[in-house]
């Protein structure tokens, strides 16, 4: 996952959040719905924004990396 130079809206997060919903662990899912209730920087925004995207297609050792750093985001 490579850093990129945009900054993602609540919105954009949010949406990207519920499309991923089916894939996430749903102790994941829950933990960043509430990060997101939160209202947090936008670093923080942008770091979950990159963490979901293409998670679905991810494979199994990266979706495990990108738990980890869900987790500890979240926390």
């Amino acid at each position: 996952m490579s850093s990129c130079k945009i900054d993602h809206t609540l919105e954009d997060v949010q949406k990207k959040l519920d499309d991923q919903k089916p894939f996430l662990p749903e102790e994941l899912y829950n933990g960043s719905v509430n990060l997101l209730n939160q209202k947090p920087d936008q670093q923080t925004l942008n770091e979950l924004f990159h963490l979901l995207k293409k998670y679905d297609l991810a494979p199994v050792e990266e979706k495990e990396q990108r738990n980890e750093k869900l987790q500890s985001l979240i926390n």
